[in-house]
């Protein structure tokens, strides 16, 4: 406060003024009063992210949930899977090739990645490369001049759409195949073309596909990752063990129902790692490598004319059990012998957009009043940032954070008025580490009762996790173990109207269990005290 000069010279002949500045003590302690009333508060600073950690790459990776896998190539007009690369160049003649519709209908529905496969295992290369006649230069599409990797990459960067190549290793054309330095020599030159010649390219898939009786071959892959990581910093390498990404163990499109990103590279081998191991990852690894769940739209990897897509309820199953358990979908939709992706394809993509955005449109956790068992910071307004209200904020760069040192960990939601679900999902920052190893999920049933309907292990990036319909006014998300303290992103309840989970009901008031099959997963129905209790295992 500004005091003016007749102001001061009354306050220094006040006797209250004398009497307190003839006190050392009293002025000391009024001195004390003062400055306790302007003194800073200081938000309380993140918590100490636990190891390991994703880097920059993997994050954008993860946070791009979903990608399309284009096989093509001369096996598209040979009706086969894997060429024996003795397929005459002629064959490749896609008589309407549109990059522009590939990319457009991965943009439409949801995909923000497309990754081509630029080599299969036949050897032909879909680019003009120096290093072989083997390519689209010696077919007649477009007169020998064609590029199908260039237009790819050009239609991709005009969408803003994330371009990724796959270049087997395994080459059943290229004559040094079976020769280590020569074929690795060969190889290091084709990745080079790829990255140098297209812009930015996110990811590199590459894989350890090799028949049985096939030459014996070494390959180089820590120069090749070198390689990679030098030419394309922004890249994400892809394999059966990573270094980057890392295969989900199958072909189907699931994940394990615990799915950690944390690995242990020295565990795995290229062609050689468990596939149990992928699938689950490992709590104790050293790594961060993420795994990714390839699965095709056909039964086939190419266009085959005699086959059809899978449903929109079957890609639905797929995105649960992929992008809903840590990992991303990686879907192959392959285009047809005209170079367009079919229409029956697209119908179905466009059926299973709208089915994810029936169900995931409206979070009912909005409107809900959101609580939670302690707060990091407290409750003050300079804590707001670690606030139970951040879990309803979309994405992951905004969190709920406990105190240190507490064991209890549970987020309340008063949705205010009784509301029916069966979809809950889960979020973790994992740009500060991965951390819960196990929850789970009450409502508050009709006797007022907390009623256990879900529990999980791993959460991550995503977790979708489906149960019977409840009806409530109150649920509570209990974390029961983490690596440190618990972070939660984001959490959302919806209502899946499309999967046919049913309501479990039972009169009966005996101790007494059974197992239901549930779209491939197991629903744990237990019956305990006349209270139904159901977990996903």
């Amino acid at each position: 406060m500004e005091v003016l000069p007749n102001e001061l010279d009354h306050h220094l002949h006040n006797p209250i003024t004398r009497s307190i500045s003839n006190n050392p003590l009293i002025f000391i302690i009024v001195l004390l009063i003062s400055h306790s009333t302007i003194t800073t508060s200081f938000p309380t600073p993140s918590p100490i992210p636990i190891l390991p950690l994703p880097s920059s790459q993997q994050l954008s990776w993860q946070l791009s949930e979903m990608a399309l896998f284009l096989h093509f190539g001369t096996n598209t007009f040979t009706d086969s899977e894997w060429g024996t690369g003795h397929a005459d160049p002629s064959v490749f003649n896609p008589t309407a090739l549109n990059a522009t519709q590939w990319v457009a209908v991965a943009k439409e529905n949801g995909f923000s990645r497309v990754i081509l496969t630029a080599k299969h295992h036949d050897g032909f290369c879909l680019w003009p490369s120096d290093y072989t006649d083997y390519s689209v230069k010696s077919s007649p599409w477009m007169g020998g001049n064609g590029d199908v990797v260039g237009e790819l990459a050009k239609a991709a960067q005009e969408a803003e759409i994330q371009l990724g190549l796959y270049l087997s290793p395994w080459d059943r054309h290229e004559p040094t195949y079976g020769k280590t330095l020569e074929y690795n020599e060969y190889y290091m030159a084709q990745m080079t073309e790829l990255l140098t010649r297209y812009g930015n390219v996110k990811e590199v898939w590459l894989d350890g596909a090799k028949g049985e009786g096939e030459k014996d071959m070494e390959y180089f892959f820590e120069n090749w990752f070198s390689l990679i990581h030098q030419l394309q910093p922004s890249s994400v390498i892809f394999s059966d063990a990573g270094p980057d990404v890392r295969w989900s163990g199958d072909e189907e499109g699931f994940a394990g129902t615990t799915c950690w990103s944390l690995f242990n590279r020295s565990n795995a081998a290229i062609g050689g790692t468990d596939a149990k191991y992928s699938q689950g990852g490992d709590p104790l690894g050293h790594d961060w490598v993420p795994p990714e769940c390839d699965v095709s739209i056909r039964p086939g990897w190419f266009w085959h004319e005699s086959e059809l897509p899978k449903s929109a309820t079957n890609l639905l199953e797929l995105y649960y059990n992929s992008v809903g358990r840590n990992c991303l979908l990686l879907l192959n939709v392959p285009p047809n012998s005209s170079g367009l992706i079919s229409e029956q394809d697209i119908k179905v993509l466009q059926e299973f957009s709208n089915l994810r955005a029936s169900i995931f449109s409206q979070n009912l956790a909005k409107s809900a009043i959101v609580t939670a068992s302690t707060t990091r910071g407290g409750s003050g307004s300079n804590n707001t940032q670690f606030n139970s209200k951040s879990i309803l904020e979309e994405g992951i760069f905004t969190y709920w954070a406990p105190k240190k040192n507490q064991t209890h960990w549970i987020i309340y939601l008063d949705f205010q008025e009784s509301v029916s679900f069966n979809v809950v999902q889960i979020q973790e920052p994992i740009q500060m580490g991965q951390r819960i190893v196990k929850f789970h999920v009450d409502v508050v049933d009709e006797d007022g009762e907390w009623r256990e309907v879900l529990t999980g292990s791993t959460v991550g990036f995503k977790r979708i996790l489906r149960f019977p319909n409840v009806k409530t006014q109150r649920l509570r998300l209990v974390i029961d173990k983490s690596r440190a303290e618990p972070l939660v992103a984001y959490l959302g309840v919806y209502v899946d109207t499309v999967s046919i989970i049913g309501n479990i009901k039972s009169n009966t008031t005996s101790n007494s269990s059974s197992v239901i099959n549930f779209n491939g997963s197991q629903i744990l129905h237990q019956i305990v005290n006349n209270r139904t209790r159901v977990s996903s295992i």
